[in-house]
């Protein structure tokens, strides 16, 4: 089990950033959709932009190409579907209101995403403010709250380890192992995100040579655990920038 106490406390990062002008005029989001998960991409070969908002109960997905704006749907167990999860006028609402909201972001994403990376670096070596020149235009200031990573050791065992992602409930991850090659492929232990503690657990696979692995079982399992803590539990630092970023151009985060 991981030790909390060697957990790094959270910090607030401040980034000024260039998000446009503000507030946005589009039309209003239904109640039921005013607390959404963002996420955005961009295919630089595309040239496509890619805006992503999660509820409970579903998913809404854009993509804005030269052509316009296209969209689809996920249910709430993640399958992609052409029909809405929510009621007529609902969705209506929400396409109406994203539509206007991906059109101010797309032409925007690029400098954002690189601009919440470099972000990201500037917090990874202690500076607590972030921000460029960006000449005479109307900034906003986000203070980002960021989770903490667990300190953990790098691998001290023998060979190479890698970690990769399975199917199944509670988000599980394979931890592989190989004495030799640089792409590890001997499962050696099993992590998953407890449903009931929100903390991950580590579990070894039988028939594992631990003195060969170089560390006991014990080590491993709980270098395990740190290590799916910090990349699959702990919000990346420059999604969480870029989310924050979305948050304030749509207007949702006061």
């Amino acid at each position: 089990m991981t030790d909390p106490t060697l957990r790094m406390p959270n910090t607030v990062l401040r980034v000024v950033l260039d998000l446009g002008v503000l507030p946005l005029d589009i039309p209003p989001l239904p109640p039921r959709f005013r607390h959404p998960e963002f996420d955005a991409d961009w295919d630089d070969e595309e040239q496509v932009a890619g805006i992503f908002l999660g509820f409970d109960d579903g998913e809404f997905h854009l993509d804005i190409l030269e052509e316009g704006v296209e969209y689809h749907f996920h249910n709430a167990d993640g399958s992609s579907s052409d029909d809405s999860p929510w009621p007529a006028a609902d969705t209506q609402a929400l396409v109406d209101w994203a539509t206007g909201f991906v059109l101010h972001v797309a032409p925007r994403l690029p400098d954002l995403l690189e601009d919440s990376d470099e972000a990201a670096e500037w917090h990874h070596v202690g500076l607590p403010v972030y921000s460029r020149d960006y000449g005479p235009v109307p900034l906003e200031i986000i203070d980002v709250e960021l989770e903490g990573e667990q300190l953990m050791l790098p691998w001290l065992g023998s060979g190479h380890i890698a970690d990769d992602h399975l199917d199944g409930s509670d988000h599980p991850i394979a931890l592989l192992w190989n004495p030799e090659h640089e792409d590890p492929d001997i499962p050696i232990a099993r992590v998953w995100l407890n449903p009931k503690t929100g903390e991950p657990t580590a579990r070894a696979e039988a028939g594992v040579d631990w003195s060969a692995v170089g560390l006991t079982k014990a080590e491993v399992l709980s270098w395990a655990e740190s290590l799916y803590l910090n990349n699959h539990v702990i919000g990346d630092p420059a999604q969480m920038i870029m989310r924050a970023a979305l948050e304030r151009m749509a207007g949702l985060d006061r």
